[in-house]
């Protein structure tokens, strides 16, 4: 049967399944480090050769800064496609320097990332969700696997600048490293946001860290950045059991929980299907040779099982490829904006049972019910009016069962309960931020909060992240960030999943791969 490409061949996905070799470190209150992120901080203390880095100059003077490092002894500077970001790789004495230097806001780890179809190729066994559409694969690794984070910001930067001029709808960040400072200094959370408030849907994996390797305890604050980014739609994992009916579904016990880092952010968005999935693989390639027993072959010809966050994103990435495509061809005249997608998919999600929102988000991914809604949508609607151009049902039968819509929106760390979604509402404007109250005025009526009402009893003596001191309790709520030099140990958040062992340069993502590999149940965490 020859297939023809649909509308959505002009729509490309970005991809990049990448992950970020980096470890944590204990947070140190000095005036002389104050502008560095916490793995800076614990580097410099131990510093090793050089170091790369990111620094955030005062506007329009990152030339001065440049020329000041190279005499600092900086073994290279190169200005970013980022207003005001330098990428550096310096000396203990040169990063002394940036941070006495009066034109530099901030600095932060250029981090190591380490590396981990249409169907076709299996005879259309295993397929993608979006068939048709046109992949751009933006590389940012070297022949080893090896890349920065700078190399991924340039990427961003490129699909922004070219966004028009290659269709490009969606980006896919399958990678992540440990939050080493909040998303409003970040560099690559804003190069996330500054994506998405042109326009294009930023999908991001949300980590492999919710629980315990041994024991599969559940563990929170495990969210990764960019997975921080409020306008990202963070993804987690769910386990379908191999089976279509959504009755054994549960979100996988490695998916990462939130809150986040510092901000304390409501993460994951939802979750989607990312245990056991099978791709094709190059033989040439290193994960091939790593993971030999994720191999299944098809008609003579490898294929990859995998599991993780990173199979996650790119599942929602093509859900959110064909919802593009759908509003489009029903309704030509302006696109649905990131915000409205990221609406979309969350009130449209399935509610797992047994599960928080700390873990789950909105719930499960509804492809069916997504893309149904997201053709009804006209976009060019004005602003307040009803969007909808015709009835809808709320609800999706998959496997003879009818499973009812979640019909919420989770905004920040708030549920929103009714039919906003019909409406073009100003919350879905390009340029809001996601989680701002202030858009919506009195028109909801806001219930708890997802993360700070009655939760921490549950999820604060159970962070993840080893030993690392993340912030101060007293007894019903956190203070993420700096803390008073007066803190005591019954006042601090410590994780007691020591079996994890990430502590201070103790495991990259590689190693917690290798060893998830061998877990029974499980091939490979990526």
């Amino acid at each position: 049967m020859t297939r023809r490409p649909s509308a959505a061949a002009r729509l490309c996905v970005v991809g990049a399944t990448l992950t970020l070799l980096a470890a944590a470190s204990c947070e140190r209150s000095s005036h002389t480090t104050s502008k560095l992120d916490r793995a800076l901080r614990e580097w410099i203390e131990h510093p090793t050769a050089t170091a790369r880095v990111l620094i955030r100059t005062r506007p329009g003077v990152s030339d001065r800064v440049i020329h000041r490092l190279t005499a600092r002894g900086a073994r290279w500077t190169a200005s970013m496609p980022m207003p005001d970001l330098i990428a550096a790789d310096v000396s203990v004495d040169a990063l002394r320097g940036a941070v006495r230097d009066k034109d530099v806001i901030r600095v932060s780890s250029d981090a190591v990332v380490k590396s981990l179809g249409n169907g076709s190729f299996s005879n259309y066994l295993y397929q993608g969700i979006a068939p048709a559409v046109q992949l751009i694969e933006m590389k940012v690794l070297d022949k080893n696997g090896n890349g920065y984070t700078s190399d991924v910001i340039n990427a961003i930067n490129f699909v922004v600048q070219n966004r028009s001029r290659l269709h490009l709808g969606v980006i896919n960040l399958s990678l992540g490293h440990p939050i080493y400072e909040p998303a409003a200094s970040d560099p690559l959370v804003q190069a996330v946001e500054n994506a998405v408030q042109a326009g294009i849907v930023v999908v991001v994996s949300a980590g492999n860290f919710g629980g315990d390797i041994a024991t599969h305890e559940p563990a929170y604050a495990g969210i990764t950045s960019p997975g921080n980014a409020p306008d990202a739609i963070t993804v987690g994992a769910l386990d379908t059991n191999q089976t279509v009916t959504r009755a054994d579904d549960s979100v996988a016990w490695y998916s990462s929980r939130g809150p986040t880092w510092y901000d304390g952010f409501q993460k994951p968005d939802l979750v989607a299907p990312g245990s056991h999935l099978v791709s094709d693989v190059s033989i040439a390639s290193t994960i091939y040779s790593n993971y030999p027993g994720g191999i299944t072959w098809v008609g003579g010809k490898p294929f990859l099982r995998l599991s993780g966050t990173s199979m996650s994103a790119p599942v929602v990435s093509g859900v959110v490829a064909a919802m593009l495509d759908a509003n489009r061809s029903n309704h030509p005249g302006a696109p649905l904006t990131p915000n409205a997608v990221k609406a979309i998919l969350e009130f449209t999600a399935l509610p797992l049972q047994n599960a928080d929102a700390l873990t789950q988000g909105a719930g499960a991914l509804n492809a069916a019910g997504a893309i149904a809604l997201a053709a009804a949508i006209d976009p060019s609607q004005p602003v307040g009016a009803w969007w909808l151009t015709k009835g809808i049902e709320t609800w999706t039968t998959i496997a003879g069962q009818t499973l009812a819509w979640g019909q919420r929106v989770v905004w920040g760390d708030r549920v929103i309960w009714g039919n906003q979604i019909y409406t073009n509402d100003p919350a879905w404007a390009l340029r809001v931020v996601w989680g701002d109250r202030v858009v919506w005025g009195d028109r909801v009526v806001w219930g708890n909060s997802t993360v700070w009402d009655g939760n921490p009893a549950v999820w604060g003596s159970r962070v993840v992240w080893g030993d690392i001191l993340i912030g101060q309790t007293n007894g019903t709520t956190v203070t993420w960030g700096s803390l008073p030099g007066d803190v005591t140990a019954n006042r601090v958040v410590w994780g007691d999943l020591q079996g994890l062992n990430i502590a201070p340069t103790s495991l990259s993502w590689g190693a917690l791969e290798r060893a998830v590999i061998s877990s029974p149940g499980n091939l490979a965490v990526s």
